[in-house]
């Protein structure tokens, strides 16, 4: 395109005026620079490339359970491929019951601050003052052939060398035999498995994850991931298929990742039975274990074993509970392509609210999960209950919540069952839509939380779900502390990571959904995400070009802002201008004093800002348009029309500034004098050419009497005192103050 020279300087002259005046911060900028570029792997598009790959791992577990020592012991095998185009001259494993290990402090010490009136049990968590023999005994590491293999072991992480390299396209058998003290969870701060002990009976609680040694991942981003285990960012890890077998007492019941293979040999006849009349049941739970059956079992404490035996096929992870408190109850969930057994275990101290809850709760996750994103594929999805902290794993899942004496708040309940939602949720992201939580722990947590929100505004409206609201108050916070969401998660405060890695990430996904890209257009790129990705490893970058991809956005300003810094929104409403067009043979007010209030072509005022709308409107004088302003355009506007178009309207001019940082679309209501409103949008685009400070022209029919922005509070602004013309008069501490005392 070519421009004269005259041309570019009178455009000069006429866009230049009200130009950004402070320094450009590249808010519209792409943010190829700030993500891992595309290539064969991952694509440009956001999907995995035509040279995908990623490992897999299969094992076959025979573990014991000691109940009278607290110990557990196994022998595995783990076949491994290798699907990488690379030689293996060693491989890691995860050895995660080593972070509690005496040696070991400094891995998971999250919380090692000293105050006054510290009770036994922080105590306990800072200095480790009794003293537990936790972590790993490893009996041997042997390939197929029964030959040891060299190990190093580095705090959480094992190595494996290998007697000779793992070739691309190859596979490998190795042989494990490990032992370790089962934790008691009430010892350790973050304690996302082991025992729970009821002294009123003498009985435990198993909550085993976390237990067997397990393959670390090897990626395509950045080899071995082999970081350390400290608590808070918790794992990746391959997929595989597990045939797992479980010994535990003989009247214990055991909740597990997988499929039952043989429940002739662990349930009663009249168990089985109810398991199948279970299958038929999809309106209310079955019990299968009853609460005088698991009273009995806890009198009678069998010293015989059972094995247990479980199959699962294509997850990444195992985990299982065991009791003989469990009563347990179970029902089918129809969805369109597959029937869940949805199923509870509780302890008699879980009644009567597990029994009424938990099953349901479970159905609700997997109807709404399944439908924003693909069929939850699994042939069971379980529910347990615990003492606290809320743990997900494949197909299982442990629950804080727990009635007092049979009873509980309405907000503890709320709490109860959203916990439980929010684990089974879990099953979608990160174990199948498998993203790396040691690293981006926001990339499961803040999904997931984003659909489990969703699933408790939707079955459960009487509860209180997130909304832009519950962020106001960290988006506020001291910016010398605040983190950005893209922080790796070992990096964050404990103070902060809920806010950071699971209500920014909700709302930042709300605001899209509801209010930038739309409901229809964003459920399906989400669900595309989620589709491409599934039994696969994402990368921060794979979920933010397929949400475009898949919607035709431009999302990189939101991502770049919402993301990447700790700017908040405030948008400030700094003037409304009152405007009609000055019309020689009307009587407008007597043209509001008419040589008083004329604009001229230059566009000036003659007066200072109005602070309201009571002087009424000013004028503009709409003047002839010389033909020089057509340039060679030889056609005409029809003049008259254009006054005739805007004669007796109301012209609005409205001067935004952005006074957080943050870029978002601007949502203004219109309160007329008459009473009624109206809403008008305008994308956040609007910012490209000036990123502190926009004005923007509205036509109106009516005349307004006051100017809201973002009246139904789509966008988390930090400060709504500023979002109002005219402006909301608010009193200050001291007036406050005195009319309190005015009014004793």
């Amino acid at each position: 395109m070519r421009i004269s020279i005259s041309l570019l300087f009178s455009l000069f002259l006429l866009f230049n005026i009200g130009a950004q005046t402070q320094p450009w911060q590249g808010k519209f900028e792409p943010i190829d620079n700030m993500i891992s570029p595309p290539n064969t792997y991952r694509t440009a598009s956001g999907a995995p490339g035509k040279d995908y790959w990623q490992q897999r791992a299969d094992y076959k577990i025979k573990a014991e359970l000691d109940e009278a020592n607290n110990t557990l012991s196994g022998e595995e095998t783990i076949t491994y491929y290798n699907n990488s185009p690379d030689d293996l001259s060693y491989l890691w494993i995860q050895l995660e019951q080593n972070v509690n290990k005496k040696g070991n402090e400094d891995f998971g010490s999250i919380n090692n601050n000293i105050t006054d009136g510290m009770n036994a049990r922080q105590m306990q968590f800072l200095t480790r003052a009794i003293n537990f023999p936790a972590g790993y005994t490893i009996k041997y590491v042997k390939n197929e052939g029964d030959n040891n293999l060299k190990t190093m072991v580095n705090n959480t992480m094992m190595k494996v060398k290998l007697n000779q390299p793992l070739k691309s396209g190859e596979s490998t058998v190795l042989n494990i035999a490990w032992s370790y003290h089962i934790t008691d969870r009430s010892m350790y701060l973050l304690s996302r498995e082991g025992y729970e002990y009821f002294p009123e009976d003498d009985n435990t609680v198993y909550l085993i994850a976390h237990w067997f040694p397990r393959m670390a991942v090897y990626n395509d981003t950045e080899g071995w991931q082999n970081q350390q285990f400290q608590k808070l960012g918790e794992f990746a890890l391959e997929f595989g298929d597990y045939e797992v077998e479980i010994t535990v007492p003989s009247d214990h019941a055991v909740a597990s990742t997988g499929a039952l293979q043989n429940p002739e040999s662990v349930l009663t006849k009249k168990q089985r039975n109810r398991l199948k009349e279970a299958e038929k049941s999809f309106d209310k739970p079955v019990m299968i274990i009853t609460k005088e059956e698991a009273l009995t079992n806890e009198k009678e404490k069998s010293n015989k074993k059972k094995t247990w035996k479980f199959k699962a096929e294509n997850v990444r992870d195992f985990a299982f509970a065991s009791s003989r408190k469990f009563l347990w109850d179970a029902q089918n969930v129809k969805l369109p392509t597959n029937t869940v057994m949805a199923m509870s275990f509780y302890p008699k101290e879980g009644l009567p609210v597990w029994k009424e809850e938990s099953t349901k709760a479970i159905m609700h996750a997997l109807e709404v999960y399944s439908e924003a994103t693909f069929d939850y594929p699994y042939p069971v999805c379980i529910s347990v209950n615990t003492s606290n902290i809320g743990m997900e794993f494949p197909m299982i899942s442990f629950n804080g919540g727990r009635p007092k004496n049979g009873k509980m708040s309405n907000g503890a309940k709320a709490g109860m069952i959203g916990t439980i939602i929010h684990e089974v949720g879990h099953n979608w992201f990160p174990m199948i839509i498998s993203s790396d939580e040691r690293k981006w722990m926001w990339m499961d947590e803040g999904l997931n939380t984003f659909l489990h929100q969703r699933t408790v505004a939707e079955r459960y409206p009487d509860f209180n779900s997130t909304t832009p609201n519950s962020i106001v108050p960290f988006m506020s916070g001291d910016k010398n502390i605040l983190r950005p969401i893209m922080t790796t998660s070992d990096s964050e405060l404990m103070s902060q990571f809920g806010a950071n890695f699971y209500l920014k990430p909700t709302v930042g996904l709300q605001m899209l959904r509801n209010s930038i890209i739309g409901k229809e257009l964003f459920d399906e790129a989400f669900k595309e995400y989620a589709n491409r990705w599934k039994y696969k490893h994402p990368n921060p970058g794979d979920l933010f070009r397929t949400l475009e991809d898949a919607s035709a956005v431009d999302l990189d300003w939101f991502y770049r802002g919402w993301f990447f810094t700790t700017d908040n929104v405030d948008m400030e409403l700094n003037d409304v201008k009152w405007f009609k067009v000055y019309e020689e043979h009307s009587n407008i007010e007597d043209q509001n004093q008419s040589a008083k209030l004329k604009i001229e072509a230059d566009g000036k005022s003659t007066e200072a800002s109005a602070k309201d709308f009571s002087n009424g409107p000013e004028t503009i004088n709409m003047t002839s348009t010389p033909d020089a302003s057509y340039g060679g355009f030889l056609s005409r506007l029809d003049e008259s029309e254009v006054r005739k178009q805007l004669s007796g309207k109301n012209i609005y001019e409205v001067t935004i500034k952005n006074k957080g940082g943050l870029v978002m679309p601007v949502t203004i209501e219109w309160v007329f004098a008459d009473g009624t409103k109206a809403i008008d949008r305008l994308p956040a685009e609007i910012w490209r050419r000036n990123e502190y400070e926009i004005k923007h022209t509205f036509v109106k029919e009516k005349e307004v009497s006051k100017v809201n922005l973002d009246p139904n509070f789509e966008f988390a602004d930090t400060n709504t005192k500023n979002n109002s013309f005219p402006k909301v008069e608010t009193a200050s501490d001291f007036e406050k103050f005195k009319n309190k005392q005015s009014g004793n």
